[in-house]
């Protein structure tokens, strides 16, 4: 698929995956979910990742990551037919630890059927650069249907920049104090 192009998905349980070459110096990324009604999450209870691996509904899940075949591959589980009908989109996104998606050789996002290995959407990330976060694709609900969009939103601002533009709410970081410096008299 190319970015912005959509394409209709069953609401049988579908499997999400994100995808990447390892290799030295390439970081490693996470797959999350946000379940949005209104362009937001209703509650933080809405993002689900690897710290809140089900979302409440059960409609989506996050089942882990795992290396074979010279790829890493980390897993969601949705089951449209399982999801709120306040819930208008899913946004799947991702988010890299150590370093850019720059780094990340061979980005792209599958979505299967669960029960038959089938195919549904592919959607190849290409030209990332600085971004930490990306908004790789989504399903969303048009007249009763569900579909997926190939989207390809990069953020430098990380996950964090990611979930607080969805309605996440996230903690400050917790910054120890730096040493204290050796004090300078300003020049007479």
């Amino acid at each position: 698929m190319s970015k912005g192009s959509n394409v209709p998905v069953p609401t049988t349980a579908l499997r999400v995956e994100l995808g990447w070459r390892p290799g030295p110096g390439v970081p490693d990324a996470d797959a999350s979910a946000l379940l949005l009604a209104g362009g937001k999450v209703r509650s933080d209870g809405d993002f689900v990742f690897y710290n809140q691996p089900a979302h409440s509904s059960g409609a989506v899940r996050h089942e882990g990551k795992r290396t074979a075949g010279g790829q890493v591959t980390d897993t969601l589980t949705a089951d449209l037919a399982r999801v709120e009908g306040t819930v208008e989109r899913i946004v799947l996104a991702a988010s890299s630890d150590g370093g850019s998606f720059g780094q990340v050789p061979g980005l792209y996002i599958e979505v299967t059927e669960a029960a038959t290995g089938q195919v549904v959407a592919r959607f190849d990330n290409p030209g990332a650069t600085v971004e930490t976060a990306f908004v790789l694709g989504e399903f969303y609900r048009r007249q009763g249907s569900w579909k997926f969009r190939a989207v390809g939103q990069g953020y430098s601002s990380g996950l964090e920049g990611l979930a607080t533009d969805f309605g996440i709410t996230v903690d400050e970081p917790q910054h120890t104090a730096p040493p204290a410096a050796t004090a300078r008299t300003a020049p007479p």
